[in-house]
């Protein structure tokens, strides 16, 4: 049986992780806070302008502009994969890598080479472990980014989808629905075509944007679409930065939630082990004592 030392210095060992998975929660929340409302105000703005561009694009020939340009035989394919930098977080992480190493395997099985720009440390480490072609754009993952991260993201991409370079370009990212759920999401960005069921996940269902309208368009599709088209991948991108950054703060403040609940829990038992322990060694001293005071008689 563990001495009541050994028992004491554990449920203060436990007591400390205590106090830092709390205070981690209460710092996830405090973000969360930013980062739900950012996403929430940016995402009916994300959703209309890819309405917008679907229909702008299916009204137009796809020689209009290059990257409308299918290419049937495209044999390079970019994957977009937006992570965190720390971990701590649940699966957060596995699940949007996963889904990432699900389409790369996908286009690979297809006769396709793919080439990753991870954005967030934690991607980046399991690409390259895995053994994939990984470009960590120069941004600072989620900790600090703006529209100009996302920008520069995206010109990469386009520049290498121009350039031929890359036939078919993917974002991966993590959309934020709820405080509970945090769905990955694979969106098609080049070429411009359009989207199946079920591709924006489920915020975008909820939001109502998937009404067919008319629009009139001033000036001409080719002056839109040279100007809108580089604008709304970079968006896109950005829209996925705001998604995964505010999945992020709710995964870890439910992780970290359930890391104060387990270790009230380990201190509850510990704490039973050690009265346990104190009321063995009592018992002990006092079948001694007796046992001497008898002895003495």
């Amino acid at each position: 049986m563990a001495s009541l030392k050994d028992v004491k210095m554990k449920i203060s060992g436990v007591g400390k992780t205590k106090q830092i998975t709390k205070a981690m929660n209460m710092v996830s929340s405090a973000k969360l806070r930013g980062a739900q409302s950012r996403i929430e105000r940016f995402r009916p703005y994300a959703d209309k302008f890819h309405e917008m561009l679907q229909d702008l694009a299916s009204k137009t020939d796809s020689n209009v502009h290059p990257l409308l340009a299918a290419r049937p035989e495209g044999k390079s394919v970019g994957i977009i994969l937006v992570t965190s930098d720390r971990g701590l977080c649940g699966g957060f992480n596995v699940n949007l890598i996963s889904a990432a190493l699900k389409l790369a395997n996908q286009k690979k099985a297809e006769g396709k080479s793919v080439k990753f720009l991870c954005i967030g440390r934690k991607g980046r480490d399991a690409i390259r472990k895995l053994g994939f072609d990984c470009d960590q754009d120069t941004t600072d993952g989620l900790g600090d980014f703006d529209f100009t991260s996302a920008a520069r993201a995206g010109e990469k991409v386009i520049a290498a989808f121009l350039a031929e370079e890359l036939d078919e370009a993917y974002l991966v990212y993590a959309e934020f629905v709820n405080m509970a759920r945090q769905v990955p999401v694979t969106l098609g960005l080049l070429p411009m075509s359009t989207p199946k069921a079920g591709e924006r996940g489920e915020a975008a269902a909820d939001s109502g944007t998937t009404g067919t309208v008319d629009y009139i368009y001033e000036p001409d599709v080719g002056s839109l679409l040279a100007e809108l088209l580089p604008r709304y991948l970079k968006v896109q991108v950005y829209r996925g930065l705001l998604d995964t950054s505010a999945s992020e703060h709710a995964a870890r403040m439910a992780a970290m939630d359930n890391a104060t609940r387990n270790c009230d829990d380990i201190i509850k038992s510990l704490t039973l082990l050690y009265n346990k322990t104190r009321q063995a060694t009592i018992t002990t001293e006092l079948i001694d004592i007796v046992s001497g005071a008898d002895a003495l008689k």
